[in-house]
Parts: structure tokens; sequence; C-alpha cells
């Protein structure tokens, strides 16, 4: 992968995605903003259309179930789109995230913030916010798309992640916490019988929104790698009633805290294995203020659906590659397979260089992350972004009795409905060709001067005349 120059200081002309407006003007121009005609139904039609325009288009919903403000969706529904907003090329998307990870760039105050044009500090958040519910059993509306931003109580260095939010009163959210950051954070407030001060932000810059999935270690904060996708310092401001810094720009704050030694029932969700999370007992967000833009705009994304998958997939790739490299050298790119939900199923490409090493980087690979179920080990040779080339790779370098790599009883994703709880099996392939395999066995055909050829020059369509012209010129017709 290409190196890149470094992007720690001040950029001179910042990328497309460091505004959320101006990202959407840039997917104008290049008609790729849907804007939907006002009255669309919050319950299920939002998600329907969204679904229908997923990685096409974004799509802009004027006046939702009659509320004032926008409803916007599908803004990174694309490998390709996520580039852009960064300003590279596809292919360096995963070291361009890499860079912004290694080099954060810490946030900067301000005073007088524009998402806190407008506080509301009695809530009513169905009356004041435009919230969808997307699939046919999900148990009423959700915020899909907030960065719950958290704060270590020894520490104040803070955390953002997605989580999904129920809305299960007027100010009153179900939170699904799974076993990362902010549940730490939760875990040790509580324990002293103190509440959590947290801030959930709705409609963030794109830039943001990826760094929000960066897999960094406990007290890194994510607002600082936002920073460095920026190329400066993220203009932050203190929320009104709590010390959470939000982003500055954002659309729509809501401020609140996790309720110690408090449960509510949460769920059922569709999530992004395209199931759904089932109800329980979870934790729960009182919400003391709502503050935003004069005209904010409400993001949502749909369970399941392209931005989810992307959005997730692409930080974890990076955070792959880097784990994986550290210990071979010879890991040439990874790729979480869509098929897989951009979670479960990693392929890896390598230059191998000695026998056993395709299953040691399996196993390197199911230690990177716990969602990790299926691992498929490829030769250089092998485009791992083709579903197609990686199932030929299995299909003609790997057999069952010598390449698989079978592990039980590990953990896994709480969300896959195949496991007992999270735990399950992980399984990988080796299907990479023997290092003394004869020169002729595994080599792939190849026509010379294939991608040399100009169709455009030599070709046209066929016309209603094409059998006259397989006549030689001189023969009458």
């Amino acid at each position: 992968m290409p190196s890149l120059p470094s992007h720690t200081a001040a950029a001179s002309t910042p990328p497309v995605g460091a505004s959320l407006r101006g990202w959407l003007d840039h997917l104008q121009k290049s008609q790729r903003l849907s804007v939907i005609e006002p009255g669309t139904d919050l319950r299920y039609q939002v998600a329907a259309i969204a679904n229908r325009l997923d990685g096409h288009a974004a799509s802009l919903f004027q006046r939702p179930g009659g509320h004032a403000i926008p409803v916007i969706s599908g803004l990174l529904s694309h490998r390709d789109w996520m580039a852009e907003a960064m300003g590279v090329a596809p292919a360096q998307v995963l070291a361009r995230f890499q860079e912004a990870s290694l080099n954060p760039i810490p946030w900067r105050e301000v005073e007088t913030p524009v998402c806190q044009e407008v506080v509301h500090r009695e809530v009513d958040l169905n009356a004041q916010l435009p919230i969808p519910t997307h699939n046919e059993h999900d148990s009423g509306p959700y915020i899909t798309a907030g960065l719950l931003i958290s704060r270590n109580p020894r520490t104040g260095v803070q955390n953002v992640s997605i989580h999904r939010l129920q809305v299960s009163g007027a100010n009153r959210l179900g939170a699904l916490l799974l076993p990362r950051h902010t549940l730490a954070y939760f875990q040790e407030t509580e324990q002293a019988g103190e509440d959590l001060e947290v801030a959930v932000v709705i409609g963030s810059d794109p830039l943001t929104l990826m760094a929000s999935q960066a897999i960094v270690p406990i007290d890194h904060d994510e607002l600082e790698i936002a920073g460095a996708l920026h190329g400066e310092s993220l203009r932050v401001a203190q929320c009104v009633t709590n010390r959470i810094r939000v982003p500055a720009e954002a659309e729509i704050v809501i401020e609140g805290r996790l309720l110690a030694h408090t449960r509510e029932e949460e769920g059922p969700f569709g999530e992004f294995p395209q199931y759904y999370g089932e109800r329980a007992e979870r934790h729960v967000i009182e919400v003391d203020a709502i503050t935003h833009r004069r005209a904010p705009m409400f993001h949502t994304i749909v369970g399941g659906g392209l931005e989810h998958l992307l959005l997730g997939g692409i930080p974890r790739e990076a955070t792959m590659l880097a784990h994986l490299r550290r210990s071979f050298p010879s890991v040439r790119d990874v790729h979480l397979a869509h098929g897989g939900v951009c979670r479960y199923h990693l392929y890896v490409q390598i230059d191998k260089r000695s026998e056993g090493e395709g299953k040691n980087v399996i196993l390197g690979a199911l230690g990177g992350h716990y969602d990790i179920k299926h691992v498929v080990v490829v030769d250089s040779d092998v485009n791992i972004h083709d579903p197609n080339e990686v199932e030929w790779a299995v299909a003609t370098r790997f057999q069952a009795d010598r390449d698989l790599v079978l592990i039980h009883d590990s953990q896994g994703s709480k969300l896959d409905p195949s496991t007992r709880d999270g735990i399950g099996s992980k399984m990988g392939f080796d299907a990479t060709v023997p290092v003394d395999a004869p020169a002729m066995r595994f080599k792939r055909i190849r026509v010379p001067g294939e991608e040399d050829v100009d169709l455009t020059a030599i070709s046209e369509p066929a016309g209603d005349d094409w059998q006259q012209r397989l006549m030689p010129s001189s023969q009458p017709r």
C-alpha cells in the first residue's frame, strides 16, 4: 500500500467530508442526493426509501411525518464515497485511516457553537425530533446514527462510539452497551453509585462519523482522530448540562446521563447481521437537554444497510491490517466481505514465503477482534475485493484435511444468532499455493494482450444488418 504524506499539519484545503452540509453539496453536484417529497411516514417508509437508494444516492426527506426537521440517510453507503470524503484514492483509505489513528490532533474548544443555537431543557424526544422506526419488528423509534460520547470519570478522556438507542419515553433512551469502552467507564461510575455523563451527537460530518468507529485502546479520544482526518483541530464545545465536549458544528446534541443501577426492557431491533437483536433488560439514558442548530437535520442509519455495514467495516479493516502487519510482514491487504456483514468474514492477501504462514495469519486474525468468525487467506494474485476470486481460490487451492483451521468455544459476536450468547466456533481457510508446488500446477491462465484491447475503437453494437455484414464484400447480396 503506498505511503501517504503527513496530514498532521493544518490542511490547506479541508477534505470535502469535513463538513456535513459541504458533503451534501458534493453529493448533489454529482447527482447522488435524492430529495424526497414532504410527508414520508417516519414509521417504515423513510427506511424503505433509504434502502431502495442504498449505495446509489443519499436521501433527504422533507417534513417527514409532518415534522419540521428533515431526515437524511445514506451519507456513506459506498466504499468509494468514504475515499472521496477523506480526499484520497480508494486504495489509500486504510492507510489514511491508520495514519489518523496513529497521529491524533487534540481538539480546540469554542464558546459559541452552532450546535447550541437552540436549547430545550424541557424534553420530549418524539415531539422535538423526527425519529424513524426502521424494521418491521423494531420495538419503536430508534436513534441509530448518534455518536455517544462519554468521559472517563478519573482522567476526563472521552470515548466516542455508536450505540442503538431506543426511545422509551419523553426523556428516556434504552441503550445496548456491548463490552467496550463506554461500558467500562459506566461500570466504574456505577460502582461508586454515580451516573455517567453522556452526550448523543446526531448529524456530524462524515469524517467525524468515520473516526467514531476507530478501534483503538481505551482512553484514546476519537474526536482527536477526527481532527487528524480533517487535517486540523476539531472545534468542540462543552455541553450546557454536563462536562462532555461535542463537535461544535453538529446538527443536534442530546445531553444526559447513563443511570446507575437502572435497567429497562430494550429491543427487538434490526441489527447489522440482518436479524433482530432480542429484547432484554438494558442500560438507560435519562435526557437532560436537547440542543441544535436553528435549522437542523436528523441523520438516521437504516439497520443492516450499506451505510451501517461500511461505517463499521472500513475502520476495522484498517485496524486489522495494522495488527497483522506487526507480526506478519507478508500481509498485503485485508477485506471484511459484504457477504459477511462487514464484520464476520475476513479475507487476507499475503506474499507467502514459507509453509504454515497462512495458518499463522489465520490465528492472528481470529485473535485480532472477537467479531471475526471465518478467515480466508489467499496469495497476492487473488483480488480479495472480488468475492468470485476468493471463492475461486478456495475451490482450487484448498483441501479441508490439510488447510482447514477450526477452533471451538471461542468468544464471538453476541449479535450473531448462531452463537450461544456470543460463544461459538471459528474457522480459517488457507487457500494459498504450496511453496514447493511445480511452476505450472497453479499458474493462472492468461490471454496475451487482453488487457490492452480498446473495445470502443474496434467494436459497435450490432445493427439489423448483422447477418449481411458476415458476407464477403465481393459477393453479391
